[in-house]
């Protein structure tokens, strides 16, 4: 239960930059809905869709290599980072580099020739992107979480910041909605024609302004490239780059697929375009559910491979997964039965129309995390390439999937694509895992709950209730009587927690 209880507090810690920072982040999704059209945003969401696969492919899975070659007895830690850094450094200032030499030609072959700027600065936040990602695992295998929380947190506060700056103050006052005085002043700095070009600058300037955040961290640095040090790292990580790669797929090809397989005709009232913004606005509120699964991540992946020689670390990893299901279960929950609540967040009704794909995604995602608890079993047998298996079968079913659903049922063909794949996905690597490294996982408990909240948020969408504070009482109580099962069944070891 202490160690239990130490997973607790370190995702709390961690949690606190990845939840506060996504919240004060999520601030900029009413703001684009409303500055934006669904085409506009569906153009940033199609190019930070291939972002992901980049930011995978520059760090090729060289973080958790690190942590796993650092957490070994006798390892020298700081030699270990400072190679890492070196190699990564290395090649990502080499990925970013031919990206800029060929930003004009990536423009046009993604069908947008004038936007050659945008590629060049997406290169540079790639490369800074994986640079400070060691620096970043560093801080999280010195425990020092207070550290990494600031930072990140900083950076979130700047970039929801210059938005607001840039998006609503300097807009309206461009605009003469008030304090015209300095209309003169705001046309030397905003110009409305730049567009969504405002939301990829900003994120350049605000990920480059970590490096000097960091510099206690970049102090340690040494260049240093030791083959035979590496080349087991490498060995162990390169199956992870192509479960990355693998998993990337699984959460961004959606909207590419749907931006060139949704037929012309399918949504009278939206271009292509348009349907990949609507979808990927309402996928924005599935980020609560992605809250709760990054923030547990953070200090899961360490902490599992620190408890990996303890003789009682089956058990405690069948516990966290009882409980991790238990929050996702409540907050898939409470999100689906108060969705005409949430989907306000969107300020513009266009984007809303596509409101019922996010109690799917939130499925899907709960089934992610629990892919990410039972995954603990390849990590820490080095069986990393049954991950790279499981991670490609995921990707054929997402694009088979999305290529059969998208022209019958549009982007809620995406959704259900995405659910059947991290469903299946944690299905198998559940039965690999008892195979090779049992875990004693209580999983009709689990199911069991994941269904009680299906169940219930059926009952919630399908029980029509006019009066809105009837319905809404109803919704919370629907909401408490799943929390009051829960205690009923789990108050003894809730308790000892």
């Amino acid at each position: 239960m202490s160690i239990a209880k130490k997973l607790v507090g370190q995702t709390a810690a961690y949690g606190l930059s990845s939840i506060v920072g996504r919240a004060l982040n999520y601030l900029l999704v009413p703001i684009y809905t409303d500055v934006f059209l669904p085409e506009e945003y569906g153009v940033v969401s199609y190019l930070y869709a291939f972002v992901g696969f980049f930011n995978i492919l520059f760090t090729y899975g060289m973080e958790t290599a690190f942590f796993r070659f650092a957490n070994a007895p006798g390892a020298d830690k700081l030699t270990l980072y400072r190679q890492v850094l070196s190699l990564i450094t290395g090649s990502s200032l080499l990925l970013s580099g031919i990206l800029i030499l060929l930003s004009g030609s990536i423009a046009g072959y993604i069908g947008y020739p004038d936007q050659q700027e945008y590629i060049i600065w997406l290169a540079i936040v790639l490369a800074v992107d994986a640079i400070v990602a060691i620096p970043f695992a560093w801080l999280r295998l010195q425990n020092k979480a207070i550290k990494f929380a600031s930072i990140k947190l900083a950076t979130i506060l700047l970039t929801v910041g210059a938005n607001l700056f840039f998006l609503v103050l300097c807009r309206e006052i461009y605009e003469g909605t008030y304090l015209t005085q300095f209309q003169p002043l705001v046309k030397t700095i905003y110009n409305p024609a730049f567009g969504v070009g405002y939301i990829f600058l900003i994120n350049l300037v605000a990920n480059a302004l970590q490096i000097p955040m960091l510099w206690k961290e970049f102090s340690l640095f040494r260049f240093e490239f030791n083959k035979e040090l590496l080349r087991p790292m490498l060995v162990y990580a390169y199956p992870l780059l192509f479960m990355g790669l693998a998993g990337m797929v699984n959460e961004v090809i959606d909207r590419i697929l749907l931006e060139s397989w949704l037929p012309e005709s399918f949504y009278p009232n939206m271009s292509n375009m348009a349907a990949v913004g609507v979808y990927s606005a309402c996928y924005k509120l599935s980020i609560f559910m992605t809250l709760a699964i990054q923030a547990f991540r953070y200090a899961a992946e360490p902490f599992f491979f620190s408890q990996a020689q303890d003789k009682n670390s089956p058990q405690t990893f069948a516990l966290v997964m009882k409980w991790f299901t238990i929050v996702c279960a409540f907050i898939f929950l409470f999100i689906s039965v108060n969705l005409e609540d949430f989907i306000l967040l969107l300020r513009s009704p266009a984007y809303r129309e596509g409101m019922m794909v996010v109690p799917v995604l939130l499925l899907a995602n709960l089934f992610l995390g629990v892919y990410y608890n039972l995954s603990v079993w390849f990590k820490l047998t080095d069986k990393t390439k049954y991950g790279t298996y499981i991670s490609f079968g995921g990707a054929a079913i997402t694009i088979l999937f999305n290529l059969l659903l998208i022209p019958v049922l549009g982007y809620m063909g995406s959704a259900i694509a995405t659910l059947i794949c991290y469903f299946s996905m944690a299905s198998i690597c559940y039965v690999l895992g008892n195979r090779h490294y049992p875990i004693p996982y209580p999983i009709k408990n689990i199911l069991s709950y994941i269904f009680l909240a299906i169940v219930l948020v059926w009952v919630a969408l399908y029980v029509p209730i006019a009066d809105f504070w009837l319905r809404h009482i109803f919704h919370l109580a629907i909401c408490f009587l799943f929390a009051a099962i829960v205690w009923l069944r789990e108050r003894g070891n809730f308790l000892k927690i």
